[in-house]
């Protein structure tokens, strides 16, 4: 036990030992270094040479891009490396020491600033220490949430390609001064965002002469590259509203008998409205583009209350009654005729009626020549023969047939058989029968008036649909479609 403890009490005695030797150096080496240190002091060996920093940054997230206030906020860690002549020392002479550490408002470090900084702070980085090595090669990397500001082009949204920039340069220093150089960005550590994809972060380097100076001031400005991921986007207001304008289209298939063609238009122009009131939220009030989402969201609205006017029309049509007036020439020939035609459409009831016209007009031929084909008067001769042949649901009417007419015309010659009284009472059942059969014919002519405007509002609504249903497809194809890298987002955010 007691050589035991004496080995462990060597050891512990040894590392002592070595610790303490180790800081002595570098006790040393700090009071050598700052005795005569001023960090204010440009660390060059000549004042009319340039001090050359290197800068690099590596973007580890994007954190937020908000539209609305055009601010792109960002996880950066910055790298900026130079050389200071005055801090500078022989390992030899402090063994055991390659690098120390200084605090960064005890040595002199650039003044590198983010220029197009939206933060309150305007300088968001954390201050750390400075790595400085025994040849006086200094490296800082303070990390730091930045917000810039960056123009949003909302174009294409939600297809949107965003380049915003990050310029870096010295506040105070010009280019005679401090010479900035650029060290390519590393993004080898960074971190996925959910709704935005990250294409590439390239740098330059700038210079710029100001009127109130002859030296340059140099920069170097990254541009974060990123792709919007469409599939929230795609699934959250896209497919909704392309369902929304496929309901529209059902309002030409709605009868009109329902009394709902207009609720239901309303209904969707309602929600189409709700939508484009989501987007607008989250973009931002700029005249200069406008959102391809929402050309998308106007043009379905324009659709949808056009398809509402046409339902006016077509209910119009459809309720029209026979006191409002016979239907134009012009609007039966183009829409009983060529636009019928054109659809496809018939009469209802419409061949029926037809083969049935034409056969009582053959027994009506026939029949008028046979004995017992009409009512008989006493005397000889057909007296009254109706034929009466009618589809209701077709309002197609073959017609009524009044034979020997002429012999039923007041102060006409009747023979009669039983004297005069008979003959009046003859007389006035055939005014009477004359006036039910006006009667018929009014009524029948009528109901084909009517049917003639409900034809012509299926027709209009047939007709609507066909050319809504090829606006819409059209629309939609080549509004989306138009976005330069659509294919490139539903192939990854959709299909991936």
């Amino acid at each position: 036990m007691g050589s035991c403890a004496f080995t462990v009490s060597l050891v512990v005695t040894a590392c002592l030992w070595s610790v303490s030797l180790q800081g002595e150096h570098q006790r040393r080496l700090y009071r050598d270094l700052m005795r005569d240190y001023n960090p204010l002091e440009r660390p060059v060996f000549n004042d009319t040479h340039t001090l050359t920093v290197n800068f690099s940054l590596n973007l580890m997230q994007i954190m937020d891009v908000d539209e609305k206030n055009q601010v792109l906020t960002t996880n950066i860690w910055l790298q900026l490396y130079w050389y200071d002549h005055y801090l500078k020392w022989n390992t030899s002479e402090y063994p055991g020491v390659m690098s120390v550490r200084f605090p960064e408002n005890q040595i002199w470090k650039p003044d590198i600033l983010l220029y197009n900084s939206a933060d309150e702070r305007f300088d968001a980085t954390f201050h750390t220490n400075v790595l400085v090595g025994s040849n006086g090669a200094c490296h800082y990397m303070p990390p730091g949430i930045f917000r810039s500001t960056c123009y949003i082009d909302v174009r294409w949204f939600p297809f949107d390609v965003q380049r915003c920039d990050l310029k870096f340069g010295s506040w105070s220093y010009g280019g005679f001064s401090l010479d900035l150089q650029m060290i390519e960005a590393d993004i080898t550590g960074y971190i996925a965002n959910g709704e935005w994809d990250l294409v590439e972060v390239p740098g330059r380097r700038t210079e710029t002469t100001y009127v109130c100076c002859a030296e340059p001031y140099p920069d170097v400005t990254f541009t974060v590259v990123m792709r919007r991921r469409t599939l929230y986007y795609g699934l959250n207001l896209l497919i909704p509203c392309v369902l929304i304008s496929t309901l529209a289209l059902l309002v030409f298939l709605l009868p009109a008998d329902s009394g709902e063609k207009i609720s239901l238009g309303i209904t969707v122009l309602l929600s189409l409205t709700v939508f484009m009131l989501l987007v607008a939220e989250i973009m931002p009030a700029t005249s200069d583009s406008v959102p391809l989402i929402a050309q998308y969201f106007a043009t379905t609205m324009v659709i949808v209350g056009l398809s509402v006017i046409a339902t006016v029309w077509v209910l119009q049509y459809h309720y029209h009654d026979a006191d409002g007036g016979k239907m134009p020439s012009w609007t039966r020939v183009v829409l009983l005729n060529w636009c019928a035609w054109f659809l496809r459409m018939k009469r209802p009831g419409e061949n029926r009626v037809r083969s049935a016209c034409g056969h009582k007009q053959q027994r009506s031929s026939v029949s008028s020549g046979e004995p017992g084909s009409g009512t008989t008067h006493p005397l000889g001769g057909n007296v009254l023969y109706l034929g009466y042949t009618a589809s209701p649901d077709s309002g197609v009417v073959c017609g009524r047939q009044v034979a020997e007419e002429d012999t039923l015309l007041p102060g006409s010659h009747i023979p009669s058989v039983s004297g005069g009284h008979g003959d009046t009472e003859l007389a006035k059942i055939l005014e009477e029968v004359r006036y039910i059969g006006k009667r018929f014919r009014a009524q029948d002519e009528e109901e084909s008036m009517c049917n003639e405007w409900k034809f012509a509002a299926s027709v209009i609504d047939r007709l609507c649909l066909m050319a809504f249903s090829v606006f819409t497809i059209l629309c939609t194809i080549g509004i989306l479609m138009s976005a330069p890298n659509f294919v490139e987002a539903i192939s990854k955010d959709f299909f991936s």
